[in-house]
């Protein structure tokens, strides 16, 4: 599942709830360009009185890119995911997203001491300190 930039928030609220995901990659001519979740609606249109039915998905969308490769260890991405308090990570092969890597995905391959870990890194408030390798 993935959007075109140009498609308006109410359409990616349907496709989120269509395939029961909270995120959905941003492509253009098969790149991707952003990533919209479902915390991005709330917090970035609908918090904001936004219309998602006249906003483009590229107005509030996330640029950076914190990515993966097939190919990675499942630790290493574990790894980014703590780095960049991320909870998804898009799965990029030869320029194109081919998955996305999620904290769930991982936590059938973590014990519950590495996941209760990860988790505390990637939802720390930011209060200036890093508790995470």
């Amino acid at each position: 599942v993935q959007a075109q930039p140009e498609t308006n928030l109410q359409q990616i609220a349907e496709l989120m709830n269509q395939n029961h995901v909270g995120c959905i990659p941003v492509c253009q001519e098969e790149q991707v360009v952003g990533l919209v979740t479902d915390r991005d609606i709330v917090t970035r249109a609908i918090a904001a009185n936004l219309n998602c039915a006249n906003t483009k998905v590229s107005d509030i969308m996330n640029t950076k890119i914190i990515k993966t490769t097939p190919d990675t260890d499942i630790e290493e991405a574990l790894q980014t995911m703590k780095k960049n308090q991320v909870r998804r990570l898009p799965v990029i092969e030869n320029n194109k997203i081919v998955g996305i890597l999620s904290m769930k995905d991982l936590a059938e391959s973590l014990d519950e001491e590495d996941m209760g870990e990860a988790m505390s890194c990637i939802c720390d408030d930011d209060d200036g300190e890093k508790h995470c390798d």
